[in-house]
């Protein structure tokens, strides 16, 4: 581009040499100039014009055109559209195994507040401490009047609540949608499901997450929208805990125990029936955690899981199965109980004096400390600890609650002689519940291992061989024999063959040592005894039988009764017959024809 001189120079020097005025050329040349420059912004500025005219035509023709459609449209509610952004609130369906309905959701709502649109913050205070007894109207009201400009009140409240708020009639409390974990029926298997909190929250919607249980171990599950909402299924059956908790809670009260725990297990899958720890809590309404003293007091403790206890002679029946598994001892053996036994500076006593020597079934029918302790010699320390292991009483339980791996057992690090016979007969070495429930499932069944689990189970795998069904057909024979004339004689049910073991443990002092007045009463039992279909585990913690001249304590007293009875109900209900046998009249035995 060739550039205009500002100055026509050729021009002014040939004015002066004919004599001209050559201020006319320059100011003509400026004139000329100013005029091109007023042409290009004219030019430029209605360019302009015209693109906003036509901007602003297009887009009132297209509101125009909206306006047109919602007028002719359907009313119906605006909803919001899913972004990545947005919380996710949707949570599956807990069910039992009969797909009754444990824990689903509900539409609520939250309340929260601006505080700069509220015309009385001090009165409002008042009324919605009318409403939520648990607002603090002075702190309220001082929340309220402060400078925030965005307060959440309550995260979620019933309709009947929202309703008294909206009748304040205050502009500056607001409702926003919510979807509220429900808990069809209360404290029923409370333990179990755990209960659930909220997460990140927003105005319109809100993360329901799990705190404990299956809420908790499952959650990822039951919040993954890649599985549409598929409901989780538990192996409990809802009828069986509601009857076995009704049970278990008159049971605690009736022997005066501070805590109790039950376990119900399908003996060849591992399927938890039914599982209670009492006293226990409504995941509706999860109560805090204690901030002093012994955590295992809590309602929030889970006994059956968490509760890691020295269950006493119920580990007799783990000895017995693996003397004679090994070949070492058959049931009419014999087996010197002389006592006391003496090992270095340790004696082992037995509860009453059982004479010089016992067979093998008369010693787990009578419970002999003695007894037992000389049978795990026989096995040996190294072996005892291999057969402990194998049926998963070292170990954490699998089972499928967060709180499953807190419940880890405790034994000594150096495992000798003395260890060897006090865990022989359940001292020295602290389980759970559960694992108790496992390994007796596994030792009545034929001898093969079981995994305890909450789900349900299509087809269980069939596990690791732990015995010989030789063994595990005489164990039964024997632990049979513990209720009819035994320890357990409270235990019998009739048409329904119980069988199984007691144990009584003297609880651990903090001060070192153990009580001589407070016991763990477990009762560890089967049943049918000839055909094990159910496992049964009822511990209580502290039981006292005061209906006599003096307090009763042991197992035999306080846990076997509330075993039977929890069996005589439950048993029905799992749809097992009653077993009748005929009565005799004249020496003649009733048949039919």
């Amino acid at each position: 581009m060739i550039r205009k001189p500002l100055r026509p120079l050729a021009r002014i020097f040939s004015a002066r040499t004919a004599g001209e005025n050559p201020d006319l050329i320059e100011h003509a040349n400026r004139r000329e100039r100013i005029e091109m420059q007023h042409e290009r912004i004219l030019r430029k500025t209605q360019r302009r014009l015209f693109m906003m005219g036509g901007i602003f035509v297009i887009s009132f023709g297209v509101i125009g055109l909206r306006m047109t459609a919602l007028a002719v449209s359907e009313p119906i509610e605006p909803k919001a559209r899913a972004t990545a952004a947005q919380i996710l609130a949707s949570r599956a369906d807990i069910l039992d195994r009969n797909g009754r309905v444990l824990a689903t959701n509900i539409d609520t709502h939250s309340l929260y507040a601006h505080p700069r649109q509220l015309i009385d913050p001090e009165g409002t205070a008042r009324q919605l401490a009318e409403i939520f007894p648990d607002i603090n109207v002075e702190k309220m009201a001082a929340r309220l009047a402060g400078p925030q400009e965005f307060l959440w009140l309550k995260p979620a409240i019933s309709p009947e609540e929202k309703q008294a708020v909206h009748d304040i009639g205050e502009p500056g409390l607001l409702f926003g949608p919510r979807e509220m974990r429900l808990y069809p029926n209360g404290q029923l298997a409370g333990h179990i499901l755990g209960g659930t909190t909220f997460g990140a929250q927003g105005v319109h919607s809100a993360e329901v997450i799990g705190m404990a249980g299956v809420e908790k171990a499952f959650d990822t599950f039951l919040r993954d929208p890649r599985f549409d909402g598929q409901p989780l299924q538990l192996s409990i059956d809802l009828t069986v805990q509601s009857a076995l908790e009704e049970a278990l809670y008159g049971g605690m009260r009736l022997m005066n125990a501070k805590g109790a725990s039950a376990v119900l297990m399908d003996a060849y899958s591992g399927e938890v029936v039914s599982l209670s720890s009492l006293p226990d809590f409504d995941p509706n309404n999860r109560p805090r955690p204690l901030t002093q003293g012994d955590a295992s007091d809590s309602a929030l403790f889970n006994r059956a899981v968490q509760g890691v206890y020295e269950l006493g002679s119920a580990f007799k029946a783990f000895t017995v199965a693996q003397a004679m598994d090994l070949g070492l001892v058959e049931p009419g053996s014999m087996v010197d109980t002389k006592g006391p036994l003496r090992w270095g500076k340790h004696k082992i006593n037995d509860y009453r004096d059982y004479g010089a020597q016992m067979s093998v079934e008369k010693v787990l029918i009578k419970s002999s400390n003695i007894g037992t302790a000389r049978l795990s010699l026989m096995i040996g320390a190294e072996l005892q600890k291999d057969f402990l292991d194998r049926l998963g009483l070292l170990q954490a339980t699998p089972i499928e609650v967060i709180e499953g791996p807190t419940g880890r057992p405790q034994y000594p690090s150096n495992w000798s002689d003395i260890s060897t016979m006090t865990i022989s007969y359940g001292h020295g070495i602290s389980t759970s519940p559960v694992h108790l429930a496992a390994g007796y499932a596994a030792i009545v069944n034929g001898g093969t291992l079981v995994k305890p689990t909450l789900l349900k189970q299509p087809a269980p795998p069939r596990g690791a061989r732990i015995i010989s069904e030789k063994t595990s057909r005489d164990l039964r024979s024997m632990m049979r024999r513990v209720v009819t004339e035994g320890t357990a004689k409270m235990g019998d049910v009739p048409g329904y063959s119980v069988a199984g073991k007691t144990g009584t443990a003297d609880k651990p002092s903090p001060q070192g040592g153990y009580y001589k007045d407070k016991v763990l009463a477990t009762f560890a039992s089967f049943f049918p005894s000839t055909d094990p279909r159910y496992v049964l585990i009822v511990t209580l913690d502290e039981p006292e039988d005061r209906t006599g001249p003096e307090p009763r304590r042991t197992a035999g007293a306080t846990a076997v009764p509330v075993a039977a009875e929890i069996i005589r109900r439950v048993a029905p209900l799992l749809g097992i017959a009653p077993e009748i046998e005929p009565t005799l009249q004249n020496g003649l035995t009733l048949a039919n024809n």
